[in-house]
């Protein structure tokens, strides 16, 4: 296997988790917080959805789709805090943006090879990514750390556990 195939089966796996534990929830569920303080799913989803346009998109210049005018500014520390529900999407309409985002991430990670990989990320990202393929590895793993918080929330929610 080689780094592609390696990313596109993590990409793949942290896809199945998140859109498992996101499947039977409903738009009222995504604004519940699991314990106070914590980040509810909403905010969450969006907060995932920047994250991946950002960071692909610094990688691999004109990679990604634009995402709605204002979306990036709504997914911030300091919108972290709202619990007004017309801040936030439906629950629908992330998993849109998700999967427009995340399509696009998979046509960039076509176009690389095994060297680009090793290539420096981008300045910003530095201080935690290293390397272009930090930035694929990023993906599937910063969309699993946010669902280790969904599966508690799951259970405050009576849901059963899935994995």
């Amino acid at each position: 296997m080689n780094a592609q195939a390696a990313f596109r089966h993590a990409l793949a796996d942290a896809d199945m988790i998140t859109t498992s534990y996101l499947n039977d929830l409903n738009d009222a569920d995504l604004l519940v917080r699991a314990v106070p303080g914590i980040n509810h799913i909403a905010w969450q989803l969006g907060h995932l959805i920047a994250s991946e346009n950002g960071m692909v998109g610094e990688t691999c210049p004109g990679s990604m789709p634009d995402l709605p005018q204002g979306f990036k500014e709504n997914y911030t520390n300091d919108t972290a805090g709202s619990d007004d529900p017309h801040a936030f999407l439906s629950k629908d309409e992330y998993l849109r943006l998700y999967r427009q985002q995340r399509e696009a991430t998979l046509k960039a990670l076509e176009g690389l090879s095994d060297a680009d990989f090793d290539r420096p990320a981008p300045e910003r990202y530095r201080n935690f990514i290293e390397t272009v393929g930090g930035v694929f590895s990023m993906q599937a793993t910063h969309w699993l750390m946010h669902a280790g918080q969904w599966a508690v929330l799951r259970r405050k929610l009576g849901r059963k556990p899935l994995f």
